[in-house]
């Protein structure tokens, strides 16, 4: 019978690789809770957009009734830390053919001194809002 010494023999984990393991599950659990509520939200604040764009457009609405619009859902949705016009710009304000470019950005904590940013940027127009 051949004996076998040092790592050969060992089976299963040591206590530093569960240790390793357990850390990285920590940090990729808190990116997670960092980045993704930013994400869902602003899926949800181009859906709104999208589709107040979509009926402004159908009705032949300036840009200040859209931005007034806007404003007011944003209301309703219990957003009161974004206004319209700290999230989007026109690219087009003629009636009936508005488009807007939408930058902005959200800042989580993730431990102490480190802050994760997530930028948003994207253009909706009357093709994008259909």
């Amino acid at each position: 019978m051949q004996q076998l010494s040092g790592l050969a023999t060992q089976r299963g984990a040591s206590v530093t690789n569960i240790v390793l393991i357990i850390m990285v599950l920590g940090i990729a659990t808190k990116l997670m809770v960092a980045i993704l509520p930013a994400q869902i939200g602003d899926y949800q604040l181009t859906q709104l957009l999208s589709g107040e764009l979509k009926e402004a457009n159908e009705n032949n609405d300036t840009a200040k009734q859209f931005v007034e619009r806007v404003n007011k859902q944003l209301s309703i949705n219990a957003d009161y830390d974004t206004t319209a016009e700290d999230v989007f710009v026109f690219t087009d304000k003629k009636a009936g053919q508005l488009a807007i470019h939408k930058k902005y950005e959200v800042t989580n904590n993730l431990f102490s001194n480190i802050d994760i940013v997530n930028r948003f940027e994207d253009d909706i127009d009357m093709a994008a809002a259909e």
